[in-house]
């Protein structure tokens, strides 16, 4: 795995998650999630994978291959830490970084006293494990949620972004509607937008690392680390977010092999697995060494996995 995803835990799911042996989760409301800004989406036939030969071979997004879709509704942007202090404030839910007593965050991003950073990830130095970094404190026991309410929430594992799920009345997205939501209507799209990179002004179009990594960062896009929602431009679809920002959780497990034999309509995953997809790339890609903030791009991670760079978004079928 490449080293914007961020470090993984490795443990499995904890009992009591429910998931569907299609792989997707189950949906249990308990409490309404208020209102939110969603777009219906027509569904339909759409070329998933990559269009131009640029992944990476181990991430499987090759072969090209048509998928039909039944119609969703899909978030605009990701759940941001309002929406997410609402479920927590509701439920009582504790985290999964909670209950570790630590998460990985940025190295330039940590927000702690030395004694509260543990040390450095395996192979990834610039993730620091620090203790006391959970969803409510991104960056560290000195930074707040409520300094960036309006930030995509971040630091919350595939299980906790499935425990929310179940409150809402919602789901993660399938792997297929996540890219079909993503490129907005364009066929073969490299990113949500187009192919290139800035616009006609040579103005950045999502968040996403400048420089040298992991020691330089030229903020040329505004931001070390993520951005209010909504501060890009939409794609054609009226998503914000799709690319950059922060990694979203889908519900599929992840199969680099997937896509030889998936089937043309609804596609949900393989069955079983060990590692959830993540889509959408975060504010620390670059393609230098991580070019994962295209459309077609996949990663994955456990899901007991929180960082600092890793949220979600919800639909409903």
């Amino acid at each position: 795995m490449a080293s914007c995803c961020g470090p993984g835990r490795g443990a499995g799911a904890p009992d009591g998650d429910v998931v569907a042996a299609d792989g997707v989760m189950g949906v249990r409301s308990e409490a309404p999630a208020g209102p939110r800004a969603e777009r219906g989406l027509p569904g339909g036939r759409f070329a998933m994978g990559d269009h131009h030969d640029e992944g990476y071979q181990q991430d499987g997004e090759t072969p090209v291959h048509d998928v039909v879709l039944r119609p969703f509704s899909i978030d605009v942007h990701h759940v941001t830490n309002t929406g997410f202090a609402r479920f927590v404030e509701a439920t009582g839910y504790v985290t999964d970084s909670e209950k570790f007593g630590w998460s990985a965050v940025f190295h330039s991003a940590v927000r702690a006293l030395e004694s509260d950073i543990l040390g450095r990830a395996t192979g990834t130095p610039w993730w620091l494990v620090v203790r006391g970094a959970t969803w409510a404190r991104p960056a560290g026991p000195l930074s707040s949620w409520e300094d960036v309410p309006d930030h995509p929430v971040v630091q919350v594992s595939w299980n906790d972004a499935a425990a929310y799920c179940r409150w809402a009345g919602r789901r993660l997205p399938t792997e297929a509607e996540w890219e079909y939501a993503a490129r907005g209507g364009l066929e073969g799209g490299r990113f949500p937008w187009g192919d290139e990179l800035l616009d006609e002004a040579g103005t950045h179009r999502c968040n996403i690392w400048q420089g040298e990594f992991p020691g330089r960062n030229t903020l040329e896009d505004g931001f070390l680390t993520t951005n209010p929602v909504g501060t890009f431009g939409a794609n054609g679809y009226g998503l914000h977010d799709m690319v950059g920002n922060a990694w979203e959780w889908c519900a599929d497990w992840f199969s680099p092999r997937y896509y030889t034999h998936s089937p043309g309509q609804d596609p949900r995953g393989p069955a079983a697995g060990s590692v959830r997809v993540m889509r959408g790339g975060s504010y620390l890609c670059h393609d230098s060494y991580c070019y994962r903030y295209r459309v077609a791009a996949r990663s994955s991670n456990t899901p007991d996995t929180a960082t600092g760079n890793l949220g979600f978004r919800t639909v409903t079928s």
